[in-house]
Parts: structure tokens; sequence; C-alpha cells
């Protein structure tokens, strides 16, 4: 059995991109807590932007937005190849396991630390080991609400725009199909995540909400389309690795299409 797994391509392939999405989607939500600035990393003086009443508006981003376009990037390909069964599978899991592993992170915050541990690393600057490790794994479950419910909801309607244009683009244009539905995506992802952290967990108001939101999608909406080639640069290694034949059969399976002897596809589950 697990032989014939390891020697089928297309199933090493779905393997592959799932652990990579499932540890990268993780990833993200760990580095999440702490908020750069753009222009500061760039050496840009601030952009000082105002939009819907709010003023000096700058590019101060989480650093999980550096990792979560890769995640829309993988969907687009898996879509391609493996059709929304499996993308919303993938999505499940990750969800699942990022809560999993945020149970698990609360759980170690509530043990009692040791003596020596708290103070061991006072000389460098950290009064408190204890209060430094709840700091950066303690996020607000409103926060991380808004985060999976933000990333579940955009990963659905980035399933459902891609295939709209692919029934109309066919096979050909992989890089219309998938920029469009991340910048799709991307603008309901940009602005769920903060009304819920932060509108229904805070006291932001809207127009602070529509304000930051704005400036995030501005961010990705960029991001989305320098990473275009990206996504037709895999497609063309992923071509290469299976054969163009069995990556023809992959791509009328992902779009429910019957395929003589191709009817082993991850998708099928």
């Amino acid at each position: 059995m697990i032989s014939n797994i390891l020697k089928d391509k297309p199933t090493k392939l779905f393997l592959g991109f799932t652990a990579f999405f499932c540890c990268n989607a993780l990833i993200a939500e760990c580095i999440g807590g702490k908020i750069f600035s753009l222009e500061k990393t760039l050496g840009l003086p601030p952009a000082n932007i105002s939009l819907f009443g709010q003023t000096g508006l700058s590019f101060n981003l989480t650093c999980g937005v550096l990792l979560w376009p890769l995640e829309f990037v993988m969907t687009d390909i898996v879509n391609e190849y493996f059709g929304p069964k499996a993308v919303k599978r993938i999505s499940y899991t990750a969800v699942i396991l990022i809560s999993y592993a945020f149970l698990m992170f609360y759980g170690s915050i509530s043990i009692a630390p040791a003596d020596f541990w708290v103070t061991i690393n006072k000389d460098s600057g950290i009064p408190s080991m204890q209060d430094a490790f709840s700091g950066i794994f303690g996020q607000g479950m409103w926060i991380i609400l808004g985060s999976l419910t933000a990333f579940l909801v955009s990963q659905l309607v980035d399933v459902t725009v891609f295939h709209r244009i692919k029934r109309v683009t066919g096979e050909k244009k992989v890089w219309l199909r998938a920029t469009g539905s991340t910048l799709v995506s991307q603008l309901v992802d940009s602005f769920i995540v903060l009304a819920i952290a932060f509108k229904l967990g805070g006291k932001w108001t809207w127009s602070e909400v529509f304000a930051v939101g704005t400036m995030n999608y501005i961010y990705k909406f960029t991001l989305a389309i320098l990473l275009t080639p990206v996504i037709v640069f895999v497609e063309k290694k992923i071509e290469n690795y299976v054969g163009h034949a069995t990556a023809h059969k992959m791509k009328l399976a992902a779009m429910g299409q019957e395929t003589d002897g191709f009817q082993n596809i991850p998708t099928a589950g």
C-alpha cells in the first residue's frame, strides 16, 4: 500500500502540498503577533495616508502577511490540479491543526514555570520568561477566531472564483484565474479578520476597520500581482514532474471531468 503511494507522483505531490500548506499556515499564525513597519523595512518614510476619516496611516503589518500569500499561491495550484475538494480538505486540516496548536500554547502557558527559568534571561533584558512566553504565544481569543474565520472563508471564496474563471478560460491563462481569485479572496480576508478581532472583540470603529483593512489589502493586492510569475513557474515545474499527459488528466479531473485510467487522484475522496 505505502509503496504504491510513494511511487505515485500526483499523490506524492498532493501530500507535499498538504504538509507545506499546513506548516506554513501554522508558522504564519505563530509569528502573526509581531507587527512590523513595511516602510522602515524598505528604508522608506511612513506613507501617512488618510482614509475613512483616519489619518497618518502607514503599512504596519502583522508578520503573518509575509507567509499568507504563499497559502493562496498553493491554494490555486492545488485547485488547478486536484480540484475544490482537495482545497477544502487541506484548508479544514490546517484550521484543525492550528486550533490544536493554540490549545497546546494556552495549556503550556498555564503550567507552573520553574523558578530558575523565569529569571534565566534577566541579564539579557528579559525580566520574566513566563511573561515573555505568554506575550508571544498567548494571542487573544478574538484575534485567533478572526484569523481562522477569515482564512477559512477566504479559502472557500478563492475556490469558487477560481473555478468560475476556469470554466471560461479552460486550461489556458492559469495566471488570470489564480491572480483574480486571490485578489477577491484577499479582499474578503483583509476585512473579516479585523471586523471580528477588533470590532466585535475590541473597541474599533467601522472607520478604523475599513481604513486599516484597506491598507492591508493594498499590500496584499500588490503582492498577489508580484507573485503571478511564481504560479506560472510552479505550474511548469509540476508538468515537468508528472508529465504533460498526466498533468492534463489531473486538470480534467479537477474540473470533475472523467478521464479513463485516471481515477485515483486525491480529489475523489
